[in-house]
């Protein structure tokens, strides 16, 4: 066999050897990950204690409804003169759509809304989030602002 046949015969089986270890599973070399708790930061575990979620349902107009730019900007005024100044440590904000039938026309309703979602630690925040209602339904001339809170369980 001559040299050149010989070098790739070698060429050849490292080759081989590098595909096979590189089609080896991955998972085979990983160390065990630690599984996932509602424990919170074992450094601070009273940041992860008395945590509720509070949603916000507020209405924008009938869906479909020209006024809908309007709505908007006014909902992003509200958001900067109201919400963040109460609850400069964040909220969450999302779209949602509402629909119901009146009972006495049986008319379907439909109305364009924004969710606001706040979580907060303890009960201290209550009143703030009862001036948030306030100040909507005094904006926008709206009956009802829908308020729901609930304990959450929090993990940093």
């Amino acid at each position: 066999m001559s040299t050149l046949s010989r070098a790739r015969r070698h060429g050849a089986i490292l080759l081989l050897a590098c595909a096979a270890v590189a089609a080896a599973p991955a998972f085979a070399k990983e160390s065990p990950k630690a599984a996932a708790t509602m424990q919170g930061d074992a450094a601070r575990p009273a940041a992860a204690a008395n945590w509720q979620r509070a949603e916000l349902y507020f209405g924008l107009g009938r869906a479909g409804g020209a006024d809908a730019p309007a709505y908007a900007q006014r909902w992003q005024q509200f958001l900067d003169d109201e919400v963040t100044p109460r609850f400069p440590d964040g909220f969450s904000v999302l779209d949602v759509y509402g629909q119901w039938q009146r009972r006495e026309t049986k008319a379907v309703e439909r109305l364009n809304s924004k969710l606001l979602v706040i979580l907060f630690q303890g009960a201290q925040h209550r009143a703030d989030l009862d001036a948030l209602r306030a100040a909507w339904k005094q904006r926008t001339g709206d009956q009802s602002v829908l308020l729901t809170i609930s304990p959450a369980e929090v993990s940093f």
